[in-house]
């Protein structure tokens, strides 16, 4: 304990010797120490106003090359929205052509439909035609032979062709019908 309490006393004193010691080195300094000291203050200054120009010639590169790398960036953004928005113009194109394709094979094939269906009603209107023409060319003949029976009688025709079969009359009334209509009636 007594160590402790004579190292208190001996801070103490230093400590209360100590701004006598200042001012007595404040009075002992003299104009060369005032002279290197005002050197150092203006060489320290310019060497925090070099280091000061330094940091802000970094800090105006920095931002050049933040702004250069900005500008690039949007560059690439630009390039690339043009690149999508061509790549989705030409899908709308594509899907435009395909949809165009499409209808007009649709086109074609109802077309070619109703072709089909205009020729199958043409051939059953031939065919009717056909019927019809052959039903009047019969109805002609027989209306021929029966005229033929009425304006000479039986007797007549037996007189005419004594030796005519069934065959032969059926055979001169088919070739007398088609005299009357044309040979295309009885195809």
């Amino acid at each position: 304990m007594k160590t402790h309490y004579a190292l208190s006393i001996a801070a103490v004193a230093l400590a209360s010797l100590l701004p006598v010691n200042a001012y007595a080195a404040d009075d002992q300094m003299n104009g060369s120490d005032l002279a290197l000291a005002g050197e150092r203050i203006r060489q320290t200054g310019d060497q925090i106003r070099a280091d000061l120009k330094e940091a802000r010639a970094r800090f105006e590169a920095q931002k050049a090359r933040e702004e250069a790398e900005n500008k690039r960036k949007a560059e690439q953004e630009r390039q690339q929205a043009a690149k999508e928005a061509a790549e989705k113009a030409a899908i709308q194109e594509a899907k435009r052509q395909q949809a165009l394709e499409a209808a007009q094979a649709q086109a074609r094939k109802e077309a070619a439909l109703k072709a089909e269906m205009a020729e199958r009603e043409r051939q059953i209107a031939l065919a009717d035609q056909r019927v019809k023409d052959e039903k009047a060319a019969r109805e002609r003949a027989a209306k021929a032979l029966a005229e033929a029976r009425k304006s000479t009688g039986p007797s007549a025709m037996a007189i005419d062709a004594p030796r005519e079969t069934a065959k032969e009359r059926a055979a001169r009334a088919l070739a007398a019908a088609r005299q009357l209509s044309g040979p295309k009636a009885m195809e």
